[in-house]
């Protein structure tokens, strides 16, 4: 990241966003590469395997973006006004500047002068602001890292012909195998540039492809291991003889259809993601539920992803629901009727009940009492975060669909008892007891947990002798009548007693009526939120540099950002989803 860019200690306000952006930071430096993609080759394709080295499936990104011009996309998301004030023009700057462009750049200029090519300078340009897919995946931490961008590029076709003159002998760029298009064979190609950086590209009539790893498309080499005897029958090695050609790379059957598909101008990816035609659209960017669930899909199956687009008359918001045979009815006003008011962030979905069950009878709990728990569940819950407390402790409520019994209760109880809790060397049962409280229509019940992360100091403890870490968690669960309560923070819990008591007020009082609420944002509060967590993980002691960065360049950023007011994101009253990727308009209303 350049110098003059938001530091990568100043992100994290805006980690939620530059992730979705990602393929743009990559894609755009790299359409310069597709120059190349017109080399023919006339060896015969390789042999087509299931998997690619990395596992991915080709057929489903995690995330899409559709843009009429890639050059234009940063400009035109600084046009909401969240994004505007928060990301600012540092976000046209950090991709116009970033390290993968400039090096693709540098490459393209040497391989250009070097083979005397005659194209002029705004050709890239030209390039950029061709109508292009963006399609990325997410690596095995959780990252956008892995791309594929298409490329339209219509009438400079005829302009990149002098690059069919390329000679296959430059040090950077050499043909990594072949596929077939159309029954045709058609090479690929492999070019290294900023010493250790790589991609893939493929040209066919006027569809440009760019992938970030040629392991996208390779199969993995077949696992052969000699057994003792085949090593001592093999013929000795002559070792003046030369050695064999190297065999074809093997593609991977799932993605070379994908490539091949796309290269032959059809449209895989908004079948996948259950999109209507694009027409007079500007931008389009989808996102699946299996990069924002952050591996929580499986609880949430009703909810497949978002989307958002950008037409002459500016942006809009879509929420996809998917079809779940045991979920239950949208509903979210009792949770919200639960959350305390103050919150920083908060969402509502529906939760899969077979999901609890098999969770709970793969952690150890009796067929019996897992079946009984899961009956009970509702299939509505909501997590919100607050600024008094972290961003790993938020407060989740949940719905049970009957009135609760001592035998629950019990069952409950024994539930939190096996699955919350450490290891303390020094306590006398190896973990701190449970504590149950029942006052009316509440049951509580709690066990500190040490932990570094804690909220509370170790000498708070009720024994301090026994912690094995310098703080430690109150975790907390608690009933008030059908309603659950779980936090890691027994603040939260309490406060969301007073609430369901009537004696703090809930947040449903300032969200609106009559609609459907399934998230909820207040800037204000997230951005006291943000810089906590920040300033908390870079200590001035250990961290002067970044901790300065942040101060310098993160603040400000904050600041506008709690400069918005608070917002409810609404679907239509009465919503629900009765196929897979059925999209409902999601209105950002302003509180």
């Amino acid at each position: 990241m350049s110098d003059n860019t938001t530091p990568v200690s100043a992100s994290a306000p805006v980690r939620r966003l530059r992730p979705l952006l990602i393929g743009l930071a990559l894609a755009l430096p790299i359409v310069a590469v597709g120059l190349f993609g017109w080399f023919q080759a006339t060896r015969s394709g390789p042999e087509l395997a299931e998997k690619n080295v990395l596992g991915l499936d080709m057929a489903r990104p995690d995330v899409l973006i559709e843009s009429s011009s890639l050059s234009r996309l940063p400009k035109d998301l600084l046009a909401v006004p969240l994004l505007r004030d928060t990301l600012t023009e540092d976000l046209v700057f950090y991709y116009e500047a970033n390290a993968d462009r400039l090096g693709l750049a540098g490459s393209l200029r040497r391989i250009i002068f070097e083979h005397d090519l005659q194209l002029r300078d705004s050709l890239l340009d030209e390039l950029l602001d061709q109508p292009a897919d963006v399609a990325l995946w997410r690596d095995a931490g959780g990252k956008l890292k892995h791309f594929l961008v298409r490329i339209q590029r219509g009438g400079l076709a005829k302009v990149l012909e002098p690059l069919a003159k390329v000679a296959l002998d430059d040090q950077q760029l050499s043909q990594a195998g072949e596929l077939l298009v159309n029954d045709e064979v058609v090479p690929f190609y492999h070019l290294r540039y900023n010493s250790h950086r790589s991609l893939l590209f493929v040209s066919y009539g006027d569809q440009l492809l760019l992938l970030s790893s040629a392991d996208m498309l390779l199969a993995p080499e077949p696992e052969y291991v000699a057994s003792a005897v085949e090593a001592e029958e093999a013929p000795p090695v002559d070792a003046e003889a030369p050695m064999p050609e190297p065999a074809s790379p093997a593609l991977a059957r799932v993605s070379a259809h994908t490539v091949a598909a796309l290269l032959e101008g059809g449209q895989p990816f908004p079948e996948r993601f259950g999109l209507p035609a694009r027409e007079q659209l500007k931008q389009r960017i989808t996102l699946a539920s299996s990069f924002l669930a952050l591996g929580y899909q499986r609880f949430i199956p009703a909810f497949a992803g978002v989307r958002f687009e950008m037409d002459a008359d500016g942006w809009r918001s879509y929420l996809a629901l998917n079809e779940a045979d045991d979920q239950s009815a949208l509903d979210f006003a009792a949770v919200w009727r639960a959350m305390p008011m103050g919150a920083s962030a908060c969402v509502a979905l529906p939760v899969a009940t077979g999901v609890s069950e098999r969770l709970l009878s793969k952690v150890g709990t009796e067929d019996a009492v897992a079946k009984a728990l899961t009956a009970q569940l509702s299939g509505a819950a909501g997590l919100c975060w607050y600024a008094e407390s972290r961003l790993h402790s938020p407060l989740l409520v949940g719905l049970l669909s009957a009135p609760p019994s001592a035998e629950l209760d019990q069952q409950m109880g024994t539930l939190f008892g096996t699955l919350i809790g450490a290891w303390e060397a020094n306590a006398a049962e190896g973990s701190f007891p449970v504590t149950e409280h029942s006052q009316g229509e509440q049951r509580t019940w709690r066990r500190e947990v040490s932990s570094n992360f804690g909220p509370y100091p170790a000498s708070d403890a009720q024994q301090p002798e026994a912690m094995a870490a310098r703080g430690f968690f109150r975790v907390s669960m608690a009933r008030y009548g059908s309603t659950l309560l779980f936090s890691l923070d027994d603040r939260l819990v309490d406060k969301a007693l007073s609430t369901l008591d009537k004696r703090f007020p809930p947040l449903a009082d300032v969200l609106p009526q009559n609609v459907l609420v399934p998230a909820y944002l207040a800037p204000d509060s997230l951005s006291a939120l943000f810089e906590q967590e920040t300033f908390d993980s870079l200590p001035a002691d250990m961290e002067p540099v970044f901790r300065n960065a942040a101060q310098t360049l993160l603040l400000p950023k904050l600041k506008a950002l709690a400069g918005h007011g608070k917002y409810a994101l609404a679907l239509p009253a009465g919503s629900e989803a009765n196929e897979a990727w059925q999209w409902l308009p999601l209105e950002w209303r302003a509180l």
